[in-house]
């Protein structure tokens, strides 16, 4: 669907009615699906676009990137969430912590560490998603399949607030094989939210249990 012509009210409509039928199709309650409009590379001016229609919820994949662009924006719009939906540095962990409400992209020990160090000097527990290598694949950040248990038992340890799993399926494959085993991983590690599904493929991860869908051109248009 290209709606990069649309207005901002349009575009937004558009996705929350496909997100209000996919709930409806999985015979899910109405609104258990987080919206996360992927503001990334787009100007302050085009997301608030989109909270003058009422929405509240971002996602940046850049600590620096959102730094300029997100206090300013929340000493006007107190309500905003803020999401951390790219790979991060370890060395960016205090930052992050103090920038953003939920992060997706934990992966490894080192950001563990480095995240739990964070969240005590500040004082926060900053929810934060497992991102799960899904697809296997060499150039994809990522925990292993096979290295979740342990790596959950780790985090867990270090008090983090582990509250969902993500991942991102490979380009040129269906991508409902992959949210139906990142489903199936969450449920087998007693956590009920996922981090699924983008512009393309939204609606399916909807239907197979996404809490929460990143969503950026649909949206904002083509980057």
């Amino acid at each position: 669907m290209d709606i990069q012509s649309d207005a901002p009210a349009t575009a937004l409509s558009t996705v929350r009615d496909a997100i209000a039928r996919s709930e409806r199709i999985a015979g899910r309650p109405a609104g258990s699906t987080t919206l996360i409009a992927i503001s990334k590379t787009k100007p302050v001016e085009a997301i608030e676009a989109l909270i003058e229609e009422g929405h509240r919820v971002f996602g940046e994949n850049r600590v620096q990137e959102a730094a300029l662009k997100f206090p300013a924006l929340r000493a006007r719009y107190p309500d905003l969430q803020l999401h951390m939906v790219g790979q991060l540095q370890s060395n960016k962990a205090e930052d992050a912590v103090a920038l953003f409400d939920c992060i997706h992209s934990l992966d490894r020990m080192s950001l563990a560490r480095a995240l739990a160090a964070a969240m005590d000097k500040a004082g926060r527990r900053v929810p934060c998603f497992v991102q799960v290598n899904i697809g296997e694949e060499e150039q994809k950040g990522g925990c292993a399949i096979a290295d979740l248990p342990q790596f959950l038992d780790q985090v867990r340890a270090l008090d983090l607030p582990v509250v969902g799993l993500m991942a991102v399926p490979p380009a040129d494959l269906e991508p409902s094989p992959y949210f139906a085993l990142l489903a199936k991983l969450a449920r087998a590690h007693g956590l009920d939210q996922l981090s699924m599904g983008m512009s393309g493929d939204y609606e399916n991860a909807v239907r197979i249990g996404a809490t929460h869908v990143r969503v950026g051109s649909a949206l904002f248009g083509s980057r």
